[in-house]
């Protein structure tokens, strides 16, 4: 079906593409460059970025696609997001018994039996609340502290510098450190690779190619139940990563729009993705590894009801329940993000009627 003011909004959005490079070894690619020496360089492998590009679900079915929506590209921070889809899986299977319980409590010996780390719960690491202290792979949190992020308030502090840490569950910061420290933590408690359990667990019931790979730092092995494991990280601040096309990220997005269901299975309870979009306490804008629009604060152009995953780069899924409408949209400029949204928005919003 064609429509003007759908193709003019993918138009703007093809227009507003990111400013990375297309070439991963040039200098303004990545989130790497600003941390302190000496952890200002990738750690694992990285790949060029294809064009601008998009898939648009409405009512589960593909109503527009452009760019190179079948390539598999890294995805940054949108693997918090799957992180936080396997965190679900551990909890529907009962290996989380209580999500605001201790971390420490069932697994030892992986940073979490001491100080405040020993206090720090699940909905704290998925919240971002937590203030995990440590190294892991070679790299202190301390490298992330004062982090700023677009779509949250600048920290009032210069990027790794000592800030003092706080209670756990009363301070909000964006640390990858801390969110592979999530990803170990998931790693031991479901005793295999994680890309086996997330291919199993979710890619598969939602019936997603098989071209997406997650890969983890070139130091990043542990053993788990006597094998050596790569333990992967929830981006790609330091490289590894998820690669994904955004026609698979669409399926996954489609069913946490539909609730967990896919294929008429139930892939993730209900009650898992309510938990995921309902607000910190102390940061109405996110929930568990999802940005949302408390407010219409992050995206003014956008009802409260729409959520997010996104990745630097950018890279966004933007769930639209009102609408029953699922937008993937890669390597746009996020500077233009509320922008775009906007146009597909009142697009699709005319189209629905």
């Amino acid at each position: 079906m064609q429509n003007p003011t759908l193709d003019q909004a993918i138009q703007f959005a093809i227009e507003h593409e990111s400013p990375w490079s297309r070439d991963c070894t040039s200098p303004n690619w990545g989130v790497h460059h600003p941390d302190p020496v000496p952890y200002n360089r990738l750690r694992g492998p990285v790949h060029d970025r294809g064009p601008e590009s998009g898939t648009i679900l409405l009512k589960g079915k593909t109503l527009a696609s452009w760019g190179e929506p079948k390539r598999a590209d890294l995805t940054f921070s949108v693997a918090k997001t799957y992180l936080a889809l396997l965190a679900g899986v551990a909890f529907d299977r009962g290996l989380i018994k209580d999500i605001n319980a201790p971390v420490g409590n069932t697994l030892k010996g992986i940073g979490f039996d001491s100080g405040n780390n020993a206090l720090i719960t699940w909905e704290h690491m998925l919240q971002q609340t937590g203030e995990w202290e440590g190294t892991l792979f070679g790299l202190p949190d301390q490298v992330d502290r004062y982090r700023a992020v677009t779509f949250a308030a600048a920290p009032d502090g210069k990027k790794g510098d000592a800030r003092p840490l706080q209670p756990a569950g009363t301070y909000w910061e964006y640390n990858d450190v801390r969110i592979n420290q999530l990803s170990l933590a998931l790693l031991h408690l479901f005793q295999r690779p994680l890309p086996e359990v997330f291919r199993e667990a979710i890619m598969q019931p939602v019936g997603a190619s098989d071209t997406w790979k997650w890969v983890g730092y070139d130091d990043a092995w542990v053993e788990i139940a006597g094998k050596r494991v790569q333990s992967v990280p929830g981006g790609t601040h330091w490289g590894g990563g998820m690669s994904i096309s955004s026609e698979d990220q669409a399926l996954v997005g489609q069913m946490l729009l539909d609730n967990g269901m896919a294929q008429g299975k139930q892939v993730l309870s209900a009650e898992w993705i309510k938990r995921m979009r309902t607000p910190c306490a102390i940061a109405p804008f996110y929930g568990y590894l999802v940005w949302l629009n408390d407010q219409r604060k992050v995206f003014p152009s956008l009802p409260e009801s729409s959520y997010f995953a996104v990745g630097a780069g950018s890279s966004f899924t933007w769930i639209e329940p009102e609408l029953n409408m699922v937008v993937i949209i890669r390597w746009l400029n996020s500077a233009h993000a509320d922008a775009v949204f906007g146009k597909i928005y009142e697009a699709v919003k005319a189209i629905a009627k």
